[in-house]
C-alpha cells in the first residue's frame, strides 16, 4: 500500500532507501526518481540507480525522462542494441529531446564513431537552450579526434556559462598546451583573470604558462598571486619552488617545497626536488638524507634511485653507484636514459663486458645521442675489439655523417687495427669536412702515435696541395 505524503520521509534518497528495507510502498513524483536515479549514477551506485529507474517506471510508465535514464544505464553496460531500440521508441513519441541525440551520442563515442558523435550533439545544440553539458561533450569528442582548436573553443564555451567550471578550464589550457600555443594560453588567462582576480586556478595555470616561456620573474608572480589567493595550495607552493630553482635561489626553493609538506603529507616527489637543491648547494649529506627519504616514501619511484646513484657516482663511489642503478633499472628497464647510467658506471669501474652490454641496451631502447657512440667505442676499444669500435662509430655516422668526433675517432681506431686503406679513405674525408684542420685535434690529441707520424703528414699535405 502507498503511503500517504505525511508518512513519508522528508528526503527522497532517505525516503527511497528506507522503501527498499520494508515492505511498504512510497509515491514519488516523477523528477523525485529522475533526482534519485541522478543521485546514484552520480556516485557509481549502478544497481541503485536501476532500481530506483524499475520501480520509477512503474509509478510513471510514460516517463520519458526516466526511460532515458535507462537508456544511460544501457550504455553504460555496452548493451548497445537495446539502447538504440529504446531510442528509437522514444524518438517517435518526442523528436524535438536533445537528450535523445546526446544518448546516440554517447553510444557512438563508445564505437568509436566520434565524427557521427559530433554531429548528433551538434543536432542536439539546435534544439536546446541549455547547452553547457553538450558543449562539455563536444569538447571531449573533440579531444578523442585530436582536433585540438576544436575542443578548446567547446570548452571555451563551457567556461563562459560557468566561470567556476575549472575542468573546463583546465581542458582549455591543456588545449593551448598540446597546440604549443603559450601566448594564446597566456592571453586568455589574463583575460580570465580580469573577471576573477582571486581564482588561484587562474593564477597557477598562468604561472605554468610564463614557465614553459622561461618568463621566471612572471611565473614567480603568478605563483605569488595564486598562493595569495589560497595560501593552502600546494599545487603553486611547488611550481614556485620549481622556478626558485631555475633562478638559482635554491634555499628559497627548498622553503616551498617543505612548505607543501607541512601542509600535507609528505610526497616523494617534494622530498626529491628538496634532494636536489641541497645538492645544488653542495650539502651532500642533505642531499643524500632527502633522496633516501624520497625512495622510503615511494620505493617505486626510479628517479629518486637515479639521483642516489648520480649522487655516489658524482663523488666517485661506483661500487653504491651501480647498486642504486640496478634499483632504478628493476623498476624501469625500458628507460635507455637509466641504461647509458649503468654504461658509464661499469665503464668507470672498469667493467668493460658489462659497459658493453648496457651502451647496447642504451641503442636498442632508442638513445643515438652522439656521445653515446663515442663512449661504447671506447669502451668496446678497451676491452681489446677495436674494429668492433670501428662498427660502432660506423653505425654512429648513419645519424651524424657530418660529426668529426666520429670520423677522427675511427681514423685513429682503423689505425690501431693495422687497416690502413679504410683508415686513409676516412681521414680524406674527415679532412674534406674540416676544410682549415680547425678540428683535427680531435685526432692528433686522441692518437699522439699517429697524430706527428710521417703517414698523417702526408695525407694532410697531400689535401693541402690538392685544395
Amino acid at each position: 500500500m502507498a503511503l500517504e505524503s505525511n508518512e513519508r520521509p522528508d528526503k527522497p534518497i532517505t525516503k527511497f532507501e528506507s522503501m527498499l528495507k520494508t515492505d511498504d510502498v512510497y509515491f514519488f513524483d516523477a523528477e523525485d526518481f529522475e533526482d534519485i536515479v541522478h543521485h546514484y549514477l552520480n556516485h557509481g551506485k549502478i544497481s541503485l540507480a536501476k532500481k530506483g529507474i524499475k520501480i520509477g517506471l512503474q509509478q510513471h510508465p510514460g516517463s520519458i525522462e526516466l526511460k532515458l535514464l535507462q537508456v544511460e544505464v544501457m550504455v553504460f553496460e555496452n548493451q548497445t542494441e537495446k539502447a538504440e531500440a529504446l531510442l528509437d521508441e522514444l524518438q517517435l513519441l518526442d523528436h524535438q529531446n536533445e537528450e535523445i541525440y546526446i544518448q546516440r551520442a554517447n553510444i557512438y563515442s563508445k564505437q568509436d564513431n566520434h565524427e557521427g558523435a559530433v554531429e548528433l550533439l551538434q543536432r542536439a545544440l539546435s534544439i536546446t537552450t541549455d547547452s553547457f553539458d553538450i558543449y562539455s561533450l563536444l569538447g571531449m569528442e573533440y579531444l578523442f579526434m585530436d582536433n585540438f582548436k576544436k575542443a578548446k573553443e567547446s570548452f571555451m564555451k563551457c567556461v563562459e556559462f560557468d566561470e567556476q567550471d575549472y575542468s573546463s578550464l583546465y581542458n582549455v589550457i591543456y588545449c593551448f598546451e598540446f597546440l604549443e600555443d603559450y601566448d594564446g594560453a597566456i592571453i586568455y588567462l589574463n583575460k580570465y583573470l580580469e573577471n576573477n582576480p582571486y581564482c588561484e586556478v587562474a593564477w597557477h595555470q598562468l604561472g605554468k604558462q610564463y614557465f614553459y616561456k622561461e618568463m621566471y620573474a612572471e611565473a614567480l608572480s603568478a605563483f605569488d598571486f595564486a598562493i595569495i589567493s589560497d595560501d593552502s595550495f600546494i599545487g603553486a607552493y611547488f611550481e614556485k619552488g620549481k622556478v626558485l630553482e631555475k633562478l638559482g635561489r635554491h634555499k628559497e626553493a627548498i622553503e616551498n617545497y617543505e612548505t607543501t609538506i607541512s601542509i600535507e603529507d609528505p610526497t616523494s616527489h617534494a622530498f626529491l626536488r628538496i634532494g636536489k637543491c641541497y645538492e645544488k648547494l653542495k650539502d651532500t649529506e642533505m642531499a643524500k638524507y632527502y633522496f633516501y627519504q624520497t625512495v622510503h616514501e615511494d620505493p617505486l619511484l626510479d628517479k629518486g634511485w637515479l639521483a642516489i646513484t648520480n649522487l655516489y657516482f658524482n663523488i666517485r663511489d661506483f661500487e653504491k653507484a651501480i647498486y642504486y642503478i640496478n634499483k632504478a633499472l628493476n623498476i624501469d628497464g625500458e628507460n635507455p636514459s637509466y641504461w647509458k647510467k649503468c654504461a658509464q658506471i661499469h665503464t668507470a669501474l672498469k667493467n668493460y663486458d658489462q659497459a658493453d652490454f648496457a651502451f647496447k641496451q642504451t641503442v636498442d631502447l632508442g638513445n643515438y645521442e652522439l656521445d653515446t657512440w663515442l663512449k661504447w667505442a671506447d669502451v668496446v676499444h678497451s676491452n681489446g675489439e677495436t674494429m668492433s669500435a670501428v662498427q660502432i662509430l660506423s653505425q654512429g655516422r648513419e645519424f651524424y655523417p657530418d660529426s668529426l668526433k666520429l670520423l677522427y675517432k675511427s681514423v685513429g681506431y682503423q689505425l690501431i687495427a693495422q687497416d690502413l686503406i679504410n683508415a686513409r679513405i676516412t681521414f680524406m674525408d674527415a679532412l674534406k669536412l674540416d676544410k682549415n684542420q680547425k678540428k683535427l685535434h680531435l685526432f692528433t690529441d686522441k692518437f699522439p702515435e699517429f697524430g706527428n707520424s710521417s703517414w698523417t703528414k702526408e695525407i694532410v699535405n697531400k689535401y693541402n696541395k690538392a685544395s
